[in-house]
């Protein structure tokens, strides 16, 4: 090797004891991981506490009046603080629902016995009556049935007072103690709504979609890393934005759009094969003879070949007002190309896991963890770059064929085109030498690994650096630049997706190195 071209990795090619550094093969730049917290059942409830006592504290709140505001700010601390600091206490407690009995009521915020009076509502003299900290009162009979109606109509999170335009949000205790007089089941459905409001009105917080359901919820620290992927600790991946598989570089709508494309597919090719629409009224007709001139119920004749209406004139070489240029198959062509793509390198990404298995019996004839070490990272860069590329397919239909198309002009969406393109090919040719150098192994001779153990580090090294480049390129070319504003997507990262730290678990120190090294 020459002296002057030492790369990234430079030891002694003898010398099987000297470790290289931690993923030296694979070198990323320096950047911020997102801080990913798994929450059990078990923790859930303190980690809804503890942002219960930072508001609190914050705003000199009693707990259910904390969590009127939170669940009306969708547990977001930070807003909270930012709404208090620009708006004021008052305001913000107006917007929330939130209401401050003054001390001459503070002692009336549970069920107490009065003095005979009429309730507002059905207008029966009663005796036992509720304020609620707005002031307003009414009979325990009218405010249990109001509950229960809400509750059972699942909207418990924030329960009105029944005061004609009043928009204050009724104390979770009261709610609590008279439905539970009533029904205690009903109570311990509200008490649940209530605690699981912290990860269903959370955008911080989600609940993993595993299937079926492992339990947990997963939590960003950081509103920038909305979206990311994420691993939970039972083994599914997903995107945090959308809940979806791993979809980067695609924007999560472009991904929405590929699934739901998909599940239709199989019904569009039976159609597309046996059926053509009417040009003028766009019914399916199904031939059922041989002759390829088409006479559709409204009336309109024509061409099976072309689907493209025929007039009068009918030859067996001439169409009439055929077209050569069809937009709507050209479109269908271009998605059968991004499919097929897509398809055929998720086939080679299934086929390469299996890969795993024969390095590991192949690996226990070998002596030393190095070999094994390189070989997995290897596997693991090749798995993270044929992901990569088989999702830049879907990307370029709807980027350049599809939906943001129109979202350059004619030069730029040609000119981004080619690179694009450009930086595709150059992926796919080192994937697929990768993929090569990690079969080689398993069908040459053993007696001098080391040789391919180099070409496969330096081919991961590429790899990763072609990975980093396009996705740069597409985060800022095309959907940093689009007419209608930027498109966020989740980072690159070669190490694959976040993995989730258990809530309490670690200390900080821990937890940073644990995001670091996934």
């Amino acid at each position: 090797m020459d002296a002057n071209n030492k790369g990234c990795y430079d030891r002694d090619p003898h010398n099987d004891d000297e470790k290289p550094p931690d993923r030296g093969w694979v070198v990323p730049p320096k950047t911020k991981n997102p801080f990913v917290q798994m929450i059990t059942q078990e923790s859930l409830r303190d980690a809804q506490q503890e942002d219960l006592c930072r508001v609190m504290e914050l705003l000199s709140v009693k707990e259910n009046e904390a969590r009127t505001a939170l669940v009306h700010y969708r547990w977001d601390v930070k807003k909270v603080s930012a709404v208090l600091l620009e708006k004021g206490a008052s305001n913000l407690f107006a917007e929330a629902g939130v209401s401050i009995p003054e001390e001459d009521q503070a002692s009336n915020n549970t069920p107490t016995l009065e003095p005979v009076i009429r309730c507002r509502i059905c207008f029966m003299p009663k005796s036992h009556m509720t304020r609620m900290n707005c002031g307003h009162c009414f009979c325990n009979k009218c405010w249990t049935k109001y509950f229960t109606i809400n509750i059972l109509n699942g909207k418990s999170r924030r329960i009105k007072c029944m005061a004609h335009r009043c928009n204050s949000i009724c104390d979770e205790s009261i709610i609590r103690n008279l439905v539970g007089e009533q029904d205690v089941n009903l109570a311990e459905k509200f008490e649940r709504f209530l605690f699981e409001s912290y990860i269903e009105e959370n955008k911080m917080v989600k609940w993993c979609p595993s299937i079926p359901p492992c339990g947990y919820a997963l939590q960003i620290k950081d509103e920038d890393d909305l979206i990311c992927e994420v691993e939970c600790r039972c083994g599914r991946q997903f995107c945090f934005g959308c809940l979806l598989e791993p979809h980067s570089p695609c924007t999560c709508l472009m991904w929405e759009m590929w699934a739901k494309s998909r599940d239709e597919l199989e019904t569009d090719n039976w159609l597309n094969m046996n059926t053509k629409r009417c040009p003028v009224c766009h019914k399916c007709i199904q031939k059922d003879g041989g002759c390829n001139s088409m006479y559709c119920p409204c009336g309109n004749k024509f061409s099976w070949l072309h689907a493209i209406a025929t007039g009068k004139e009918h030859t067996g070489t001439a169409v009439a007002n055929h077209s050569i240029c069809c937009g709507r198959k050209e479109n269908e062509e271009r998605y059968t190309y991004c499919y097929a793509s897509y398809m055929g390198h998720m086939e080679s990404l299934k086929l390469e896991m299996k890969l795993k298995d024969r390095i590991e019996r192949k690996l226990s004839t070998w002596k030393g963890a190095l070999v094994e070490e390189r070989l997995k990272s290897g596997l693991h860069m090749l798995s993270i770059a044929r992901r990569f590329l088989s999702h830049s397919y879907v990307l370029a239909f709807y980027m350049f064929w599809d939906k943001f198309r129109n979202e350059m002009s004619k030069e730029e969406r040609k000119s981004r085109k080619k690179i694009f393109e450009d930086k595709q090919q150059q992926l796919e040719d080192h994937v697929e030498r990768l993929s090569g150098l990690l079969n080689k192994p398993f069908e040459v001779s053993m007696d001098d690994p080391y040789s391919t153990q180099v070409s496969i580090i330096y081919q991961s090294i590429a790899t990763d650096s072609l990975c980093r480049n396009m996705y740069d390129f597409i985060k800022n070319d095309l959907l940093g630049s689009l007419r209608s504003g930027p498109l966020r997507i989740a980072p690159y990262r070669s190490e694959g997706p976040v993995r989730a730290i258990l809530l309490g678990a670690v200390t900080t120190e821990d937890s940073h190195s644990d995001n670091q090294h996934c």
